[in-house]
This record gives structure tokens, sequence and C-alpha cells, in this order.
């Protein structure tokens, strides 16, 4: 069969569900990604790579010389001199490995995605509305790279010892964006029409779009929360230093700097914001969880089980002054939320939408 008329031939359920397959792969794949840039953060990994080699930096320092001249490079910017000084190449070469994985790691995604991608569309198996959107998507994948090193950089100014919140944000919401897209896509090729499910109750798909929405507001919250390092203070629950609303909340001028740019303000909505998380789940699932089945009713426990372990790990998080492996942990579980979200809106479509 010629490749045009492949490319227009409308897909097999069996070639869909092995397209959603991939796609839920990819999905992982971004999820592992994510994790390792907790921990990259967590541990000031980050900035221990001083160059972007899209190419060349695929391989390691193969020699001695090259690992002094990679550490000669470090010495150079700020976080070596008033944080890690002195501390030899054998601490950089322990933060080095992980930032090198973590990049290593975003271009195995890149690969995993193109291939399998030429693949099914010379195959037939996707089909010719869904091209375009993959296409942009690989495209948003690769400029992704260029996000993360634009916001490495940020870390090399003067007096700096860790890149811009700011940046970070626009570098986490660039994931959740590319996640969200591939798991839509996959759910849609997996599910296919999905004609088995009563229509959901009424109003139901409405709050849980807006679950969805508060939900990656209180992520984007929690990067704010990660890039000023605000877990590291205010270690009490659920008073901060004795007080509901901390001192200092309103410090800053002009005020809506607060909300990105002060530790106590930062802090406070997000802990905020995952309250109203957790109740807005809790009260739709008491409301709604009886009258859904299939797909839908599972989505929406999972979702319940899921906030109610991301909270107490946040408390916990907290409590113990943000260990990486709790810290990485949180960062893990709070897109496992979103996913269960994402679930619980497919699930919900009106029967035209599918």
């Amino acid at each position: 069969m010629p490749f045009n008329d492949r490319l227009l031939a409308q897909p097999d359920p069996i070639a869909r569900r092995r397209v959603a397959l991939w796609l839920f792969v990819m999905c992982g794949m971004i999820l592992v990604m994510i994790g390792l840039g907790g921990a990259t953060r967590l541990t000031g990994s980050g900035l221990s790579i001083m160059e972007w080699a899209p190419i060349m930096g695929t391989l390691p320092p193969l020699s001695e010389a090259e690992w002094q001249r990679l550490y000669a490079l470090y010495q150079k910017i700020p976080q070596y001199e008033l944080v890690n000084k002195g501390f030899g190449i054998e601490g950089f070469k322990a933060i080095f490995w992980l930032e090198w994985g973590h990049r290593l790691w975003g271009r195995l995604i890149g690969l995993a995605f193109i291939g399998p991608l030429l693949w099914f569309v010379w195959r037939g198996a996707i089909g010719r509305r869904l091209v375009p959107r993959l296409g942009v998507l690989f495209v948003l994948g690769g400029m992704q790279g260029a996000v993360g090193w634009f916001m490495v950089a940020s870390g090399f100014f003067p007096d700096s010892t860790a890149v811009s919140p700011y940046r970070l944000v626009v570098h986490l919401t660039f994931a959740l964006a590319l996640y969200s897209a591939l798991l839509w896509i996959g759910l849609g090729e997996w599910r296919g029409e999905a004609p088995g499910n009563a229509p959901a109750p009424r109003g139901l798909r409405w709050l849980v779009r807006g679950l969805a929405g508060l939900m990656g507001l209180t992520i984007l919250a929690g990067g704010f929360v990660a890039g000023l390092k605000a877990g590291f203070t205010y270690n009490t629950f659920p008073l901060m230093d004795g007080r509901l609303v901390p001192a200092g909340y309103a410090d800053l001028v002009p005020w809506p700097r607060n909300l990105t740019e002060n530790v106590a303000a930062v802090q406070f909505d997000h802990r905020l914001l995952a309250s109203l998380v957790l109740l807005s789940t809790l009260g739709v699932a008491l409301r709604y969880l009886p009258r859904l089945s299939g797909l839908a009713a599972r989505a929406l426990v999972l979702l319940s089980l899921a906030v109610l372990a991301q909270y107490a790990l946040g408390v916990m998080t907290l409590l113990w002054v943000v260990p990486v492996s709790l810290g990485t942990a949180h960062q893990v579980l709070a897109v496992l939320v979103l996913t269960a979200a994402l679930v619980l809106l497919h699930a919900t479509r009106a029967p035209s939408a599918r």
C-alpha cells in the first residue's frame, strides 16, 4: 500500500491500542524525568554541568583531564564559592552524575518518541489528524531541552546559588503540559468510543475540570516553593511559627511580588491550595461516587486516595525539613494526582466528545 494511502487509512482498534501503550510509556518516562529533576534540584546538582552540548554531551567525561576541566569550570560559579567550596573532585562527581543522568534521560525520551512515531506513521497505525499533533509535541519536547538550559543558566549569575524560581516553574510547566497532552491522546487511542459508560451526573464534569485546574495551580505554587527553598522554613504544621497566616506575608512591594518571591507567602499559598484540593476532592467523591460506575468510579477512588497520600506526604516532607527522598516522592506523586484527575475527566466526557 502506498505511504499516502496508509496515512489516510483509519487505524484499526488493535493498532490504536498499540499507539496508546507507546504513549503511556512516554508518560512514564516523563514521570521519571520529573522525579530526576526533583532530585537534581534538591541535591544542588543542576548547576554541575556548565556547558550545553546536545550531541557531544551525551558522553560523560572519559579521562581525568576532562574531569578536571569540568571541575575547573564549576569552580567559577557562585554555587561553588558559596555552598560547595573545597568539596573536591569526588564531591563534584557525585553531583555531576545526577545531572548528567537527568540530561541523558531527556535525550532518551526524544529517541523513544521519534522512532516509534515514524514507525507507526509508516505502518498506518496513527490517524491523519493525530500525526501533526504528535509532531508538534515532539518539537515542544525538543524545546524543553532549551528551556532547561535557559533555567540552568540563571544559576550562573553573580551571587546566585540556585536557578531562578520563575525559570524553574516555566520548565516544570512545559513538562506537565507535555505529560498531560500525551496522556490525554493515549487515553483517546486506548478507549476509542468507550460506548459502555453511563452518562456522567450533571455538573460533575465541570467540577472535575475545576479540580484539575486547581491541582495544576497547586503544583505550580509548589514550583515556587521549591525555587525559593521555602520548604526549609516554617517547619511546623498546621500553624506557621504559631500563626495561621505567617508574619510578613505581605512584606514585599508591590504586593503581587509576594505570591512568587516571598518565602512566607509562597509556602502559605501552597498549603492553602493543597488544603482546598483535599477538601474539594473529598467533597466530590462523597457526593458523586455512589452515582458512578466503571472507569469514572475507579478514577475518582484513585484520585481521592492519591490526594490523601499526597497531602500526608507533603506534611511529612515539611516536618522533616525536605529530605531528598521525600521531596522527590512529593513531586512525583503530584504528577500522579494530576494523572488521576485527567483520567477522571476523560471518563466523564459526553458521548459526542468521544
